[in-house]
């Protein structure tokens, strides 16, 4: 009688009291042995064609798993046109990269940073066997045969241990979780939570794309499945009077072909932004305080006109205190303790 092969235990989601779990595809459940294995391939760079570059080389745990460039470069130097986005709560994206309205699963997103060629990432198109090779080692039999017993080596398990490493890292421990969910009103100082009520506001109205409890409109879980509309032209450029973005990156109309899609880029989470500069899709703002003056000036230059921007960037008009307050309740976002979780950093060798 063959041996009976034990299944992975359950993933226990690390949430506060009455949050939703995010949904999680039926052919990939999460367990804490995929997550093991997903966390040594996301420190490896030996996952990468040329052995230079690993995942975590462009999502930096101290930067909310982004980096403080204004756009990445791959394992073979090239350089990206886009900002490495941070992986804050990406469990709960309802669509994934800045402009794309056909990824609604992590492990589709990842396909690209692996596989793309145009640009270069980790480059492993037609070097698949040879960075296969290098997991052939003695503890890497062990950590796949615990996360997918009985299944061979393949870049289908890998691609399920990153997106299951990618989705426990969830961050709810914050100045603003504690005040808002834990019922502890001396955690935001008295200029966040001005800041807090002037982002909430109709004067500002940045709820409006980064609302809900993850701060951004593209979120699905268990109890909300809808995914609201995530991508927005916020007014950055307007080459040509009506709309136009520099043809190096136009947003959504990549993927879309539709006209009134020009410009438009994904909300991300604001989890974390105070440690994940340069801002905007191109890294084009430095700081929160230019982000602050862009969105009160009702875009830039010439995008301030554009017919295409959103109706929600329409300007505003702010003091430079109430200025400070806003920026008190953005750093009220920032987790220390998920910026330093030891479970997430790079394994000991």
């Amino acid at each position: 009688m063959a041996a009976c092969t034990k299944a992975p235990e359950p993933y226990q989601w690390q949430l506060p009291e009455g949050f939703p779990a995010p949904l999680v595809p039926e052919d990939n459940p999460m367990s804490q042995a995929k997550v093991t294995l997903g966390r040594h391939l996301f420190y490896d760079r030996n996952l990468s064609a040329n052995a230079s570059q690993s995942c975590a080389d462009c999502h930096q745990q101290q930067y909310a798993f982004a980096e403080p460039k204004v756009t990445a470069i791959g394992s073979t130097g090239e350089a990206h046109r886009r900002n490495s986005q941070s992986l804050v709560n990406v469990a709960y994206n309802g669509s994934f990269t800045w402009a794309h309205s056909g990824l609604s699963h992590i492990e589709q997103q990842l396909l690209i940073p692996l596989f793309g060629e145009k640009p270069v990432e980790m480059g492993i198109s037609g070097h698949e066997n040879e960075v296969l090779a290098r997991l052939d080692t003695p503890q890497y039999h062990a950590l796949f045969k615990e996360a997918f017993p009985g299944e061979e080596v393949s870049f289908s398990l890998v691609v399920k241990a990153l997106a299951s490493f990618v989705r426990s890292l969830l961050s709810f421990d914050s100045p603003f979780d504690h005040y808002a969910y834990g019922g502890d009103d001396s955690a935001l100082s008295d200029s966040a939570q001005q800041g807090l009520a002037l982002f909430f506001s109709e004067q500002l109205e940045c709820h409006h794309c980064h609302g809900g409890f993850n701060f951004t409109q593209s979120s699905k879980h268990e109890r909300q499945q809808l995914d609201l509309r995530p991508f927005h032209n916020t007014g950055l450029y307007n080459e040509d009077g009506q709309g136009a973005f520099p043809i190096a990156d136009q947003g959504l109309i990549e993927i879309s072909q539709q006209s009134r899609d020009m410009g438009h880029f994904r909300a991300p989470s604001l989890r974390n932004v105070a440690v994940s500069a340069p801002y905007m899709h191109d890294g084009s703002l430095a700081t929160l305080e230019e982000v602050i003056d862009f969105y009160a000036a009702g875009g830039r230059g010439n995008g301030i006109n554009s017919p295409l921007k959103s109706p929600f960037v329409k300007g505003f008009e702010i003091t430079d205190a109430q200025k400070q307050d806003l920026l008190a309740f953005l750093h009220s976002l920032t987790d220390p303790a998920f910026l330093n979780n030891p479970r997430h950093g790079p394994p000991k060798p």
